[in-house]
């Protein structure tokens, strides 16, 4: 039989859709499960989104595009980013993608020889680690703690960058833990970007899902860091569009023409008729993230305030996205332990963080993307477990 490549063995996966594909066929033996795996607004694509998408199947929007992206919604992002960010964004330094993964895949195609270090957030989204180790980069977990926010230790961090040290990825609002990244904090992580030479890869996917009045604040507002940034960004989370599979990436001068040619190479272009889409998302009404943002709200807390009346559990309460992370320690079971409990035995589907890498153990992922009625199920089932 043909061997697979060697590199294949290091390609992780992302643990959400696998646990998502257990709780379906749970599902399909008759048992109730309540989602709190997969990480998606289950808010549906607002109606003008979906009319443009429609109305540019219509006008005839289904022929291949440039592969760095309609030149319209480039526009668009270099907009919209140009907004948020404080400072003009050219869209010649947009490429669309589909989806958020290409932008950090493409990043690291792009970087990473054999050796060559690349410092990512433990625990954070898995898909960081995998790219890197399968192109052959040493992965360098950057641990983010309780103690601190779910952040990392500065000083820490410092001592982790080495001569073969590249690439730095940080993500804020975080994905799994629900932390933001002090800005001092940013200050400090630029500063030792520019003083090392790193690339920094800035994952902003969750960067209008902020709670109370936090404003999102980029690393590229520092001295230095636009023409070193890399920021990742997309439509999924803030306009629930998941399945659309339409994301971006503003990237540095160097790496514009590489990344649009990684694009050539594999998936030619991002589908036409989804960009439409997309420029009807940042140019239209910015209502559905406000009114999502509001109902978030409401489930974090009664998710935080049930997991923190559970027996051994203690959850600090989150800052951006819609996940909680909640210490586990407690109940004297491991992160997998629990998650397969509260999974077989409790019809409660949630990720172990472990799914998240090695500092994730202790603690479970739990998206509070459902009903406020199943989120108080779910705490009530978990309740009966423990």
């Amino acid at each position: 039989m043909t061997q697979l490549a060697s590199r294949q063995a290091n390609l992780g996966t992302e643990t959400a859709f696998e646990t998502l594909a257990k709780a379906k066929e749970l599902e399909r033996q008759g048992k109730s499960i309540i989602h709190l795996e997969i990480g998606e607004p289950d808010f549906d694509t607002p109606d003008h989104i979906r009319d443009a998408a429609k109305q540019a199947l219509d006008d005839g929007f289904t022929h291949y595009g440039a592969s760095a992206g309609q030149l319209e919604l480039r526009e668009a992002i270099a907009k919209h980013q140009s907004e948020r960010q404080g400072y003009d964004v050219s869209p010649d330094s947009v490429i669309a993608t589909p989806g958020g993964k290409p932008v950090m895949f493409f990043t690291i195609m792009a970087l990473v020889d054999e050796e060559v270090e690349v410092i990512y957030p433990n625990p954070g989204f898995p898909i960081y680690e995998s790219m890197i180790n399968y192109m052959g980069g040493k992965a360098v977990p950057m641990q983010l703690n309780e103690e601190t926010g779910y952040n990392a230790d500065i000083g820490k961090l410092r001592s982790l960058i080495t001569p073969r040290t590249k690439l730095l990825i940080v993500n804020s609002p975080n994905n799994p833990c629900g932390s933001v990244i002090p800005e001092s904090d940013l200050e400090e992580i630029a500063k030792m970007a520019v003083e090392n030479d790193l690339v920094v890869l800035a994952d902003e996917i969750y960067k209008d899902m902020y709670y109370g009045d936090q404003e999102h604040v980029s690393i590229t507002k520092f001295p230095g860091m636009r023409e070193r940034t890399v920021i990742l960004d997309g439509f999924s989370k803030s306009y629930a569009m998941t399945g659309w599979r339409l994301g971006y990436g503003v990237f540095p001068d160097f790496l514009v023409e590489p990344v649009t040619r990684l694009m050539t190479n594999s998936v030619s272009c991002t589908s036409v008729h989804t960009q439409i889409a997309g420029i009807a998302a940042l140019e239209g009404p910015q209502d559905s993230v406000k009114e999502m943002m509001t109902e978030f709200t409401k489930r974090r807390d009664l998710v935080v305030e049930g997991l923190n009346s559970l027996p051994g559990v203690t959850c600090p309460t989150p800052k951006g996205a819609f996940y909680a992370f909640p210490n586990i320690t407690g109940t004297g079971m491991t992160s997998k332990e629990f998650a397969e409990k509260a999974m077989y035995e409790a019809g409660v589907a949630l990720l172990a963080g472990t799914a998240f890498g090695e500092f994730g153990d202790g603690y479970v992922r739990i998206s509070f993307a459902n009903s406020q009625e199943n989120l108080s199920e779910a705490i009530e089932r978990l309740r009966k477990i423990l």
